[in-house]
């Protein structure tokens, strides 16, 4: 496997974690949403991810990270009975989304820690690649 190999998968795991990130930033910003039915309720949304593996046209192994889709989760949103709260149904009902924010939070750092690997393995990738010139120019 060849530097621009180790670069595309580190890149495309990159791309990835952004995603992951974002969703997680928009699951916690819509964590108190309230709502005045169980369908217009702020759902988790989590994304979905692929290892693709192929053969690319310099007949070496190509690999990547793909965001295949962004789904909401099947969880129940939590109802609650809020007569008061101006949001409410005809019978008093409020719907809160299905944001675990803990959950979301310990996604969100390691999220954070697969995104800081693989900006790590382009900085190698970078210093061995500029090893490897220098050790062309001592010859």
């Amino acid at each position: 496997m060849g530097f621009r190999e180790i670069a595309q998968i580190a890149g495309s795991a990159m791309t990835a974690q952004s995603t992951r990130l974002n969703t997680v930033a928009s699951n916690l910003a819509n964590a108190g949403a309230a709502a005045s039915s169980e369908t217009e309720a702020y759902k988790a949304r989590k994304p979905v991810f692929a290892a693709v593996m192929g053969q690319s046209s310099l007949e070496s192994y190509a690999a990547r990270v793909q965001v295949l889709d962004v789904l909401e989760t099947t969880e129940p949103v939590r109802k609650a009975h809020e007569p008061e709260n101006p949001v409410a149904d005809a019978s008093g009902y409020v719907y809160y989304s299905n944001v675990n924010t803990v959950a979301e939070m310990t996604d969100m750092m390691s999220a954070s820690r697969a995104f800081e690997t693989n900006v790590e393995v382009l900085g190698r990738v970078r210093s061995m690649q500029q090893s490897l010139l220098r050790l062309g120019e001592q010859s």
